[in-house]
């Protein structure tokens, strides 16, 4: 395995103190999150029993970003979160949330390198490029092929 795809442990010990392995230091959470920022995979073990924890350190993470004074999520979304957990219906919700996700980054992304390169370009064809874009995808990730937009022109 190359030092690029290696997977960073860390790990957390009873005293709740987490130690990088790979620079042998003790690290803080927000060290982790930037671990996270920078997509260095990595997995936190409890040194003690051994088990994964990664999930649990990042909930915490984002626990922390959610007691910041500017929540990415709010009440209604969070109520709305909950009750996905007793409605059955969870791994399709998760399903749709990653979908989501990976819609948004994506976008983000083209979004970025349109602006670099939008003095060359007509603003108006731009936002219209834009625009249909997001409604393609939008219309993939919701099982809309092309198919179905013929039959509603005819």
């Amino acid at each position: 395995m190359s030092e690029e795809t290696a997977v960073r442990v860390i790990k957390k010990y009873p005293n709740r103190r987490l130690y990088d392995t790979e620079k042998s230091q003790y690290v803080t959470l927000q060290q982790i999150r930037e671990l996270v920022l920078e997509e260095v995979p990595f997995t936190v073990i409890d040194q003690k029993s051994e088990e994964d924890i990664t999930r649990s350190i990042l909930l915490q993470i984002i626990f922390e970003q959610e007691s910041e004074t500017n929540p990415l999520f709010s009440n209604d979304n969070l109520e709305r979160f909950i009750r996905f957990y007793n409605a059955g219906t969870h791994l399709g919700f998760s399903e749709f949330i990653g979908q989501g996700m990976n819609f948004f980054q994506q976008q983000q992304r083209e979004f970025s390198k349109a602006m670099e390169g939008m003095t060359a370009h007509n603003p108006v064809t731009f936002w219209t490029n834009m625009t249909q874009k997001n409604i393609d995808a939008w219309r993939k990730m919701m099982g809309l092929g092309p198919e179905n937009d013929e039959s509603r022109n005819k």
